[in-house]
């Protein structure tokens, strides 16, 4: 079954574009509306602030009435007349607040680092909501947490106990009362600057000793959530599987899961929404990296990097203007091995960075 939907959020690219590959004919709500978001969809629409979402979202709608709306990161509380197929804005609220989040998993019994009393440092302090991790910042004294308060006034934030591990995720989807896990992933962060921990890309399966304890808690938490379609839970992998979050949408790993799975998580996710989902967890075929490029500093792309699809993504216009730290595009890799995906990705990057005469 296919028809038409109207994809909406601050980025939408990969969400777009497994859709259009599901055989859906699609349109979106985009920030950016980069070039290959165009090549899947019928129309883009772009804005710039999240409060114009909706009245986009009706403008859009208004224009080409589809069958339903699948909302990625920004738009998940947004309701409209348009059938939704994913959690509904009144269940999906208490999962972008961190520290309701805290709160589930405890009341879940699951390992989650536990929140940070007054002067027990080090601690990660990370806003209650927002996605990305782009704010989430260590801080060991005092002092950097009043600088954090003072970069970040007026924002609710979280205070847990540091712990030790990989960052790492499990994509799963559930149909509002059960949940079966798609793929383990680690996660790439920036590792430097003020967005160290900010989201940097993906690896597509992480083979790692806990893989199952984290599977069997991501099917667990998902069911216990009553989400519906694409549902993410991120992990530390330390001496336990520490529980970090859960994400009620689609997650960034969506490129990564499906290069290395070979299965369409669109699809996974619109049959979640009516009751099916997988009778067990797909494997993986070989394994996939995503990495985003960052700017190095205020800069202009003036090439064309399309040429260079499909071992990139999210590819800016000629002539769009980056912010030093802005990211500028995805690059890929595949391989037998983590090794192998790593080369290719590399070879990628090199590419990308000749056209943009670096």
């Amino acid at each position: 079954m296919t028809g038409r939907v109207l994809v909406a959020g601050f980025a939408t690219r990969h969400v777009a574009q497994s859709a259009r590959r599901a055989g859906y004919t699609v349109y979106a709500v985009d920030h950016f509306c980069d070039q290959d978001l165009a090549w899947c969809t019928e129309e883009c629409l772009g804005f710039d602030d999240l409060a114009e979402l909706p009245e986009k979202i009706a403008e859009l709608a208004a224009r080409h009435p589809v069958d339903a709306l699948v909302v990625a990161s920004g738009a998940e509380t947004i309701g409209t007349t348009i059938p939704l197929c994913g959690t509904p804005p009144a269940k999906v609220e208490r999962f972008l607040d961190k520290l309701e989040i805290q709160r589930f998993f405890e009341r879940l019994d699951v390992p989650v680092p536990p929140l940070a009393g007054a002067d027990h440092y080090p601690m990660m302090v990370k806003p209650r909501r927002g996605a990305g991790g782009w704010r989430n910042a260590v801080v060991k004294t005092a002092e950097e947490l009043r600088r954090w308060e003072e970069a970040w006034p007026d924002v609710p934030y979280v205070a847990q106990q540091l712990v030790d591990g990989i960052p790492s995720s499990v994509s799963c989807v559930a149909d509002g009362r059960r949940a079966r896990a798609v793929a383990v992933n680690r996660q790439i962060l920036r590792g430097e600057g003020e967005s160290a921990h900010g989201f940097a890309g993906s690896v597509t399966p992480f083979a790692h000793p806990l893989a199952g304890e984290m599977i069997a808690a991501a099917e667990r938490i998902a069911a216990a959530s009553g989400c519906v379609g694409s549902v993410g839970i991120d992990f530390m992998a330390g001496e336990r599987p520490w529980t970090i979050e859960i994400n009620p949408r689609f997650q960034a790993t969506v490129d990564t899961v499906e290069m290395a799975t070979g299965q369409n998580v669109f699809a996974m996710h619109m049959d979640a929404c009516r009751g099916i989902i997988p009778a067990a967890m797909p494997a993986a075929r070989q394994v996939a990296v995503r990495r985003i490029l960052f700017a190095e500093r205020d800069m202009q792309v003036d090439a064309d990097l399309a040429p260079l699809a499909p071992r990139i993504a999210d590819i800016p216009w000629p002539g769009t203007e980056f912010e030093e730290g802005h990211a500028v595009v995805s690059v890929y890799g595949v391989g037998q091995t983590e090794a192998k995906a790593a080369a290719d990705l590399e070879e990628s990057t090199a590419a990308v960075r000749r056209l943009l005469g670096e």
